[in-house]
């Protein structure tokens, strides 16, 4: 078990995102079409306010909204579709909620108008790397980033999923996302990491980040780590699971990550994933160093 550092994260509008005494859980709002966990049952914006009003119920501490699926192999979406597909959820939410919205967006267009709709914060699957611009338009609106590991594009990224030391590597990137970011503007306070769990990545790879997640603290920032329904889950088991029925593996791995000293563990079944949390945070509260 690792130890977990304490991090207020300001957000726009005078909040503040107050991050370590507890893990906190992010809520996925995936309103896509071809989504890899639903199936796109929450590509109505009306139902995926309620889902995300639900969410909140149910103990999610903020909501990630997001339009483009991203899962291995999927194209690129165009701006005004994504526009279409998240202002409308991200509106709703901002007038029932109270918990921190993120955009799940790596294009600069997207993020403004989110950010201008009522974000808090914005999660970026590629670290900076996709559109550069983004960075300028997150440091105008003074909002936090995560900024997530990944290596290619969705459509291709398993030909870039080759490591000598995955550990190593994915911190090196990380630190050079991070590092972008400062020269962009981006104040390091407001900046979250993200190992990328399953982007770009074999099986093998996500199991060893998951056996050393803690090494991740070395980087100083907070910890954001996304192991839900991901199709590696299923490598140890005697069969394939559908996305639907993976949320026993995923509980597993979020154990490990809460263990392993995450911040904020990204989550599609909310209800079902509270418990495990709270059960690894009390766990930890028990751990002495020897």
């Amino acid at each position: 078990m690792y130890p977990r550092r304490r991090f207020t994260i300001a957000l726009p509008g005078g909040r503040a995102l107050e991050l370590g005494s507890r893990t906190l859980v992010m809520g996925v709002i995936n309103v896509t079409p071809d989504s890899f966990s639903d199936g796109g049952v929450l590509a109505d914006p009306a139902r995926a306010i309620g889902a995300g009003v639900q969410m909140v119920a149910d103990g999610a501490d903020l909501l990630d909204v997001g339009g483009e699926s991203t899962r291995p192999g999927a194209q690129a979406l165009d701006t005004a579709e994504e526009r279409r597909r998240v202002l409308p959820v991200i509106e709703g939410l901002a007038r029932e909620v109270s918990v921190p919205i993120s955009v799940d967006t790596y294009k600069a267009a997207i993020a403004r108008a989110a950010l201008d709709a009522g974000a808090s914060l914005v999660n970026d699957i590629s670290g900076l790397r996709y559109e550069p611009d983004l960075a300028g338009i997150v440091a105008k609106h003074r909002a936090p980033i995560i900024l997530m590991h990944t290596r290619g594009r969705s459509k291709d990224m398993y030909k870039q999923a080759v490591y000598s030391e995955v550990v190593d590597e994915v911190l090196d990137d990380l630190r050079e996302s991070i590092a972008f970011a400062g020269n962009a503007g981006i104040g390091k306070d407001s900046v979250l990491v993200d190992p990328g769990l399953g982007f770009a990545k074999e099986p093998t790879h996500n199991y060893e980040l998951l056996g050393r997640m803690g090494e991740f603290g070395d980087l100083g920032r907070p910890l954001v780590v996304g192991p839900s329904r991901k199709g590696f889950l299923t490598k140890p088991l005697a069969k394939e699971l559908p996305a639907s029925e993976r949320d026993w593996p995923t509980a597993a791995a979020v154990t490990a990550v809460v263990l392993a000293g995450a911040h904020i563990v990204r989550v599609h079944a909310v209800r079902e994933m509270i418990p495990v949390v709270r059960v690894a945070d009390e766990i930890r509260k028990y751990h002495r160093e020897h």
